[in-house]
């Protein structure tokens, strides 16, 4: 079959199947690592070793019944209540604060019956269908008009303060990430961001400096091999395990950095451990399995533009730069590259909120697909995705 059937054949899909495949086989990789980096602490937290796993199956198969869910939803639904779902952010961010469970110093999680709930991972998908709607409806005047961006201070204004009392400073600048990159694709000047960003880039920095703790945790990164057994501990493992993998890797299960040597190894670090059983040719298939992702995500908000539907193209776009953010972050951080963020390896890592927010974000991009390809192809003097009207 030529590749010109090919792609005829694929835009008849309901959906697209490439970005499934992809989510698949992310989710199974994240399955047998989240399996094989956490048999240690498993047995000695809970004296079963399949005890992670079992709870990630759990996760997946309750962000499959939402995910299903979100899929068989109108975006117009999405649209209608962008304010409502944003407020309910802040009213969860207020309630984790007074109510929430205190992790390693952090207060982030909900206790809930089933799980653990990290209410900014809930944020951050209610932050791109807001901004999606907010851009759709005000496209020309945030490209036109200062006013039209700074309108967007105090709603994110508080949901950055709430979420800076957690604190959770990872969550914080994967969302500011997120709305710039959505305003420029919405085609808002440059301009705009050196009289918005710049300020609250200054705000956080002097929160680090005036902090000897986050200072330190700045600080520590960069030379972790300073003080291998106390603030650098975690890095120093983490890049053993990453040299260790070399080329191909130990083998599947064989690490040795999972038997409690290297701590989170199963939630934030998991990236090592995989790196280490899987070598470099595992962590470069890894990482053009996430630009295929963002690569699907893009297309499916291209198409939409093309057909005048801003609001569906803007979810694709600011979903597939959080998925792609989030892991280049995740692995920058077990690099040695950038601080400690608390932040996740998408649908890979352990822990109950991100898979399940992360499933309903994707199915959004999903339904966005659906919905796109059933729309008419609009004439030829129909507006632009620069030209939409506010």
């Amino acid at each position: 079959m030529s590749v010109q059937k090919w792609r005829q054949q694929s835009a008849r899909w309901p959906v697209d199947y490439w970005l499934l495949a992809a989510l698949a086989v992310l989710m199974t990789l994240g399955l047998a690592m989240v399996t094989s980096s956490s048999i240690a602490i498993s047995e000695k937290r809970f004296g079963d070793e399949t005890h992670y796993l079992w709870r990630q199956l759990f996760a997946m198969g309750l962000g499959s019944l939402v995910a299903y869910l979100v899929l068989q939803t109108p975006l117009s639904l999405w649209r209608k209540h962008r304010g409502k779902l944003f407020l309910f952010g802040l009213l969860l961010l207020v309630a984790v604060l007074l109510f929430g469970r205190e992790i390693n110093g952090s207060q982030r999680w909900l206790p809930l019956l089933v799980m653990n709930f990290q209410v900014s991972e809930f944020m951050k998908v209610a932050v791109v269908v807001f901004m999606a709607g907010y851009l759709d409806r005000h496209a020309t005047a945030v490209r036109e008009n200062f006013e039209a961006v700074i309108r967007l201070v105090l709603p994110f204004g508080v949901m950055t303060i709430l979420l800076l009392l957690q604190p959770d400073f990872g969550a914080t600048f994967v969302i500011i990430v997120i709305i710039t990159g959505m305003l420029l694709i919405a085609g808002a000047p440059w301009r705009f961001f050196a009289m918005t960003v710049l300020p609250i880039g200054a705000l956080l920095v002097m929160m680090v400096v005036t902090s000897p703790y986050r200072m330190a945790r700045v600080t520590n990164f960069l030379d972790p091999w300073s003080d291998p057994f106390g603030h650098g501990y975690q890095l120093t493992q983490a890049l053993i395990a990453l040299g260790r993998g070399e080329w191909f890797g130990v083998g599947v299960g064989e690490s040795v950095q999972k038997l409690l040597y290297l701590p989170d190894a199963h939630t934030d670090f998991l990236f090592a451990i995989y790196a280490e059983e899987f070598g470099l040719i595992g962590v470069v298939f890894l990482v053009l399995l996430y630009l295929f992702i963002l690569h699907r995500c893009f297309r499916i908000g291209a198409k939409a533009f093309e057909k005048q539907a801003f609001f569906g193209g803007l979810i694709a776009y600011g979903v597939g730069i959080w998925v792609v953010l989030q892991a280049m972050i995740n692995m920058g951080v077990n690099l040695g590259l950038f601080p400690t963020k608390g932040l996740t390896l998408p649908l890979m890592s352990y822990g109950g909120s991100s898979v399940l927010v992360f499933m309903v974000a994707l199915a959004l991009v999903l339904r966005v697909d659906y919905e796109t390809k059933r729309l008419p192809i609009p004439p030829a003097s129909a507006p632009t995705p620069e030209e939409a009207p506010s």
